[in-house]
């Protein structure tokens, strides 16, 4: 039974947090209203995301700069620095960001669908729902040679389509997973 209510207030401490979940869900449904509204706003809006997550990308590797013990040190302080410069970019010119990353979209979406064909192959053993992730490996290989013959307005288009519906997803799980955890520690209470 110590283990048990242990568990409960561990629980329970964790789930005093639901809010702030709840506040990053609606604050990614907000993003997805923006950035599908698919005006200039949005080409901004992708661009300053993409600066945020350089940033995170540049924390990211400081961090693991510090932690390696070998010596891969200088590559991850390299490119924390890369990270950082690309990131002060996008958030000065973030339009400009955004339309670099629509011209890469097809090569994005190349490496994403070799990415979830590997995956899928390699869980075939452990994971009997295997076979859709080579299903959506190959529909993102079949998207991405698709857009690679598109112009660049309509990757953009595509690029404002895909983020927009990622960051709606993202919404929408975040709030399920902030009522889970509210419910989770009233559970928690209960058993208290």
């Amino acid at each position: 039974m110590v283990s048990t209510q242990s568990e409960a207030a561990d629980i329970r401490q964790m789930s005093k947090s639901w809010w702030l979940f709840l506040c990053t869900g609606i604050l990614w449904f907000i993003i997805a209203l923006v950035v599908l509204r698919m005006n200039d706003r949005s080409i901004t809006t992708v661009g300053v995301i993409m600066g945020i997550v350089f940033i995170v990308g540049a924390l990211s590797e400081f961090l693991m700069m510090g932690a390696d013990s070998t010596g891969w040190k200088i590559f991850h302080g390299l490119l924390g620095v890369l990270f950082v410069l690309a990131g002060i970019w996008a958030f000065v010119q973030p339009e400009e960001a955004f339309w670099a990353l629509a011209s890469v979209l097809g090569f994005l979406l190349l490496m994403m669908g070799l990415f979830e064909i590997l995956a899928a192959v390699a869980t075939k053993d452990v994971n009997p729902l295997w076979w859709l992730g080579l299903v959506a490996g190959i529909l993102f290989l079949i998207l991405a040679f698709w857009t690679s013959q598109q112009l660049v307005p309509v990757k953009g288009q595509l690029l404002l389509f895909y983020v927009g519906l990622m960051a709606m997803f993202r919404g929408l799980s975040q709030i399920v997973f902030a009522f889970g955890l509210h419910h989770a520690g009233k559970e928690a209470a209960k058993l208290a």
